[in-house]
């Protein structure tokens, strides 16, 4: 059975992440903090011998990956590969919404007004369920939307006939995709009501079973 060694990356800061505004298949740039959270990332990676890299196909992860990848001083012959599977959640008609707005009317019917306290009471698909339950055209995913589509962009990249048992692969992500998957995958030890920082690095190992962490937010676990 093969198993991959997965470097996952939150993309660099953008404009939205600064208006405090939610951005999932919607995208904004990177800022300059944005690109300099890229370019801190690129040089604590940039020995790692990547076999492949991913992300999803929004300008902030792809522009993040490149130049990540510009750095590095092994992967010189690998291409980026894109994927909508390694979108962010979609937030339907809350796309581009205050944050803290949207929480507050997803949270109405359970009576949380909070990301945080939801997560905390219901945990993380829970979330996606409440969204999109508000969501007046209900065009949000759900939990069970989210985790096909993303588990997809996961057999994408096990199915790669170039990668073989043991490889790094680099992945860039978005800051509720690694929440969702600490919340599933990291055994309770790791807390998930906040989103890491822009440019964190996490390492995950990849296998058909499933998904082990050992680094999440650029702390060890």
């Amino acid at each position: 059975m093969k198993t991959l060694n997965l470097t996952v990356v939150r993309h660099g800061k953008t404009y939205f992440n600064r208006y405090n505004k939610l951005q999932g298949w919607g995208n904004s740039p990177l800022t300059d903090e944005g690109i300099a959270n890229a370019h801190q990332a690129g040089e604590r990676l940039a020995d790692v011998p990547f076999k492949a890299a991913y992300s999803s196909d929004t300008t902030r992860a792809m522009d993040t990956a490149n130049i990540i990848l510009a750095a590095n001083q092994t992967a010189t012959d690998i291409s980026l590969q894109t994927a909508w599977n390694f979108r962010e959640e979609f937030y339907g008609s809350y796309e581009g919404s205050n944050m803290d707005v949207a929480w507050t009317n997803a949270g109405a019917t359970v009576g949380l007004s909070t990301y945080a306290a939801i997560v905390d009471a219901y945990g993380v698909d829970k979330t996606k369920d409440l969204l999109k339950a508000a969501d007046p055209w209900h065009d949000a995913e759900d939990a069970t939307e989210y985790w096909q589509r993303v588990e997809a962009g996961f057999k994408l990249i096990l199915d790669n006939p170039a990668l073989q048992d043991g490889d790094d692969v680099l992945l860039i992500s978005h800051g509720n995709t690694l929440i969702s998957l600490a919340d599933r995958y990291g055994q309770g030890k790791i807390q998930v009501h906040e989103r890491p920082a822009n440019g964190s690095i996490a390492k995950m190992q990849l296998s058909a079973e499933g998904i082990s962490i050992s680094m999440y937010n650029n702390q060890m676990i």
